[in-house]
């Protein structure tokens, strides 16, 4: 009960800060979903900035106060994009946020999100549970960028060990989503099952959690575990809300509710439909 108490007021504090901070966050994103991360962002209080050439990429991190690093469409141009902003990131202490989409899928994206990782210390790591245990250097089984058949067969449990090891070999909060996520900083675990399957029938809400996360954590640099908890649960929490007033299968209904709800939801709601196990 004390840990369930503190947690609330403290995702309080959270939300305040974004409000106070209306924190700005450089997006290095994949083109499938930019659009969609960009409008969530603003909805959940922060001001992105979807900027991608080399050229410009040290003026921009420079007044940001998060990066969101996405691979979805990774090339040769902009991983050194990546590489670069992240680095700029640690020098300046803002939080970087990684989302290794597809990793172990092909050679490209593996190479680039371990590169990325040599030379940059990120803050949060946010993947599918097939991503982050292709971390893991010889458990590689990958279905394209979704989850395998075989980590479909994963216990909760299984899924916290795996994240609390790359949370640990990477020195960094990792946030597993799931049908239930998983949130350790490898040592604390928090637990969320919001959210709804028919979610994962529309590209992005993955790529949506990064976008709020670099919008959660670029408003609490003192707290980013706290922080991680918050963006994933806001979008299991909206995403939750947003089918029951969906019928049948609208899927562009249900991307447009999940957005107003973002946009929308009042805290106490927000707590009110929160489900969680905090250990």
């Amino acid at each position: 009960m004390e840990k369930k108490i503190q947690l609330k007021d403290e995702l309080k504090k959270i939300k305040e800060n974004i409000e106070k901070n209306k924190p700005l966050v450089h997006n290095i994103t994949n083109y499938v979903t930019v659009n969609d991360c960009a409008n969530i962002q603003l909805a959940f209080g922060g001001s992105p900035i979807m900027a991608d050439s080399v050229l410009e990429i040290e003026e921009v991190v420079s007044v940001c106060n998060s990066l969101v690093i996405n691979i979805g469409t990774i090339n040769e141009r902009t991983i050194k994009s990546m590489i670069k902003a992240g680095e700029i990131a640690n020098i300046k202490g803002i939080p970087v946020i990684l989302d290794p989409v597809g990793y172990g899928f092909t050679k490209l994206r593996t190479d680039g999100v371990d590169e990325i990782l040599s030379k940059v210390k990120v803050s949060v790591i946010k993947g599918n549970i097939s991503e982050i245990k292709g971390l893991l250097k010889g458990n590689n089984n990958i279905n394209g960028v979704d989850v395998s058949t075989t980590d479909k067969e994963l216990t909760v449990e299984d899924i916290f060990e795996i994240a609390k090891k790359v949370s640990k070999i990477h020195s960094c909060i990792v946030a597993v989503t799931s049908k239930v996520d998983v949130v350790t900083d490898g040592e604390r675990v928090v637990y969320l099952s919001n959210g709804n399957r028919i979610m994962s029938d529309i590209t992005g809400t993955g790529c949506m959690i990064g976008a709020l996360l670099g919008v959660s954590l670029g408003g609490n640099r003192d707290n980013l575990f706290m922080g991680t908890i918050y963006g994933v649960g806001m979008m299991g929490v909206c995403g939750e809300i947003a089918t029951k007033t969906m019928k049948k299968r609208e899927l562009s209904t249900l991307k447009n509710n999940i957005l107003d709800k973002v946009g929308s939801i009042k805290f106490e709601e927000f707590l009110e439909v929160l489900n969680y196990e905090y250990e």
